[in-house]
């Protein structure tokens, strides 16, 4: 047990002293304090039930506007698809464009945007948490709302364009030119709507600089996902598909939205933990570092609720005077919210 204690000890010194090695284990170590993998799992779960009645609709618009030239429907509907490794081609087969008056149409808009505030509520949800933005200042359920269903045209707008160019990347292999030209406009649309998504969703006053790393992460993760999903479904899976039934279906997709949700958050923790330098953290305590104690009392002052509370963290190393500055210090920094004060937040 020493000899094991020993190496431990010895790894822990090795990974604080050395960043390339410490800081991406104190983004795991801060996903894992915010529980973030049941975030993950809550916006996969509202991503699923928001899929299908924005492909409704997606078909039906795409339907309309190309109602001459079905063989270019078919392309970008592939195109888009192309992106869910196994089961793009079972969703493509059983999503058909609505029937029926613009009634029909209207009603199948207003489904989707309703499922659709889910995910985005889920997702700003998870970015507060990520942040440690108190309660108190997270925004009221109808600013919440109103942010939510903005960020939703827009990100859904731009997360639609990412998957068609994704999907048409993956099918112009042949094309060197258009296959790079592809990446790159793939690329550049990832990283917009990650950017948007990393800014506008956090109820802290976040500079693009702030969000950069982590956006740039994501986009590349996501990128190689689309790419990865295209391929799998256009060179692997062509002689498969009767193998794989409804259940296959639902699994898949939530499967594939709960680890595009778990990139998405690992990236946005990034920038948390640059932003806010906190690393390195202990593998073994004690001791705690700097970080572990920063990282703690952010956690405790996150959950305060009303402006009538006020929550203090104390280490058994520290004196009363030192954890009044350092609550005053940490309690500054997580609530340099996007409107100070009270206006608009409660």
């Amino acid at each position: 047990m020493n000899v094991v204690q020993g190496v431990v000890r010895w790894a822990d010194r090795f990974q604080q002293r050395h960043s390339v090695v410490g800081f991406p284990f104190a983004v795991v170590k801060k996903y894992g304090d915010d529980q973030a993998g049941n975030l993950a799992a809550l916006i996969a779960y509202y991503g699923f039930f928001s899929l299908f009645p924005l492909m409704l609709v997606f078909v039906t618009i795409l339907g309309l506007a190309l109602k001459d030239n079905p063989t270019l429907q078919d392309k970008i509907l592939h195109s888009a698809l192309a992106q869910f490794p196994i089961i793009g081609d079972q969703i493509e087969n059983n999503v058909h464009s609505l029937q029926g008056s613009g009634l029909t149409l209207l009603i199948a808009i207003l489904v989707t945007l309703w499922a659709g505030l889910g995910v985005m509520n889920a997702m700003q949800t998870a970015m507060n948490v990520v942040w440690d933005v108190p309660r108190r200042d997270r925004p009221n359920f109808i600013k919440g709302r109103v942010r939510a269903l903005l960020m939703l045209v827009l990100l859904g707008t731009a997360s639609i364009a990412a998957a068609v160019v994704a999907g048409i990347t993956a099918a112009a292999a042949n094309s060197t030119v258009s296959f790079v030209l592809g990446l790159a406009l793939s690329f550049a649309l990832n990283l917009g709507v990650f950017l948007l998504a990393f800014k506008i969703l956090t109820a802290r006053k976040l500079s693009w600089g702030d969000v950069l790393p982590g956006a740039v992460l994501a986009a590349v993760a996501w990128l190689a996902l689309q790419l990865l999903g295209g391929y799998i479904v256009g060179h692997q899976l062509k002689s498969a598909s009767q193998v794989y039934g409804l259940f296959a279906v639902v699994i898949g997709l939530l499967a594939w939205m709960a680890l595009g949700a778990t990139v998405t958050l690992y990236a946005a923790e990034v920038n948390v933990v640059r932003k806010e330098r906190l690393w390195p953290r202990s593998l073994v305590q004690p001791p705690l570092t700097e970080a572990d104690r920063a990282a703690y009392r952010r956690a405790a002052i996150a959950s305060e609720r009303r402006p009538e509370q006020t929550i203090a963290v104390r280490f058994e190393e520290e004196t009363d005077h030192e954890s009044e500055q350092a609550d005053r210090s940490e309690r500054g920094r997580i609530r340099d919210v996007e409107e100070r004060g009270a206006s608009g937040t409660r």
